[in-house]
């Protein structure tokens, strides 16, 4: 990356699947994932538990010493559903302001192989990064091609004229964890000149989270 201004990067954000998948190379890719990421010294926030490649990913990253944060809905620590978290963990009351936390904690975001849960987080963060909400960069690892139709969906939506060529520059994406890791830090964003003149309001509430209100 010689030349190039690098973005430090302390917390990575991870969303992918609680299941495993059934190709094993989705396993293999987010243990290493995890041992990147620690190896690099940077702390993992995720969803909490220990099912699927979530587990893979917080464990790996705990092995190797790093912080490990599960923010996690209060109603999945019922009965055990999703398993105990590899290290600190967060209870929060809604699946939004899940999410709202892990966007103020993290400083960028890469999603693994997962379902309608992972796409969830991923597309919000775009959207948010998008609407100016935060700068932070946005990863897909693309392990065997599990993402090559979304991304070609994208893609079609820009020559639709849906989704501009700005803000497709958002979503990056990498075959490997290293290679993925570099272009976050490398990741400079460029904001729509309209949507950056939005001003998001802060919460009232005590907590200080942030209300993703629009105020005109």
């Amino acid at each position: 990356m010689e030349g190039v201004s690098v973005r430090k990067i302390k917390k990575i954000c991870v969303f992918c699947g609680a299941n495993s998948g059934k190709d094993v190379a989705f396993v293999n890719a987010a243990f290493h994932l995890g041992e990147v990421l620690g190896k690099r010294k940077i702390d993992l926030v995720y969803g909490g538990g220990k099912l699927g490649l979530m587990g893979c990913v917080s464990t790996a990253v705990a092995q190797h010493e790093r912080q490990v944060l599960g923010i996690i809905p209060s109603a999945f620590t019922v009965n055990n559903l999703v398993g105990e978290t590899c290290g600190k963990e967060i209870k929060v009351a809604t699946m939004q302001e899940r999410l709202v936390m892990m966007m103020e904690l993290s400083d960028a975001f890469i999603a693994l192989p997962g379902g309608f849960g992972t796409l969830e987080e991923l597309f919000q963060m775009i959207s948010w990064a998008q609407l100016s909400i935060h700068n932070k960069p946005i990863g897909v690892l693309n392990i065997n091609g599990f993402f090559n139709g979304l991304l070609s969906f994208v893609d079609h939506a820009v020559k639709q004229e849906f989704i501009t060529p700005r803000a497709r520059k958002i979503l990056i994406s990498a075959t490997t964890a290293d290679e993925l890791v570099d272009k976050l830090q490398a990741f400079r964003f460029e904001s729509d000149p309209a949507l950056s003149k939005l001003k998001w309001s802060p919460s009232s509430s005590q907590k200080e989270k942030l209300d993703l209100t629009l105020r005109l």
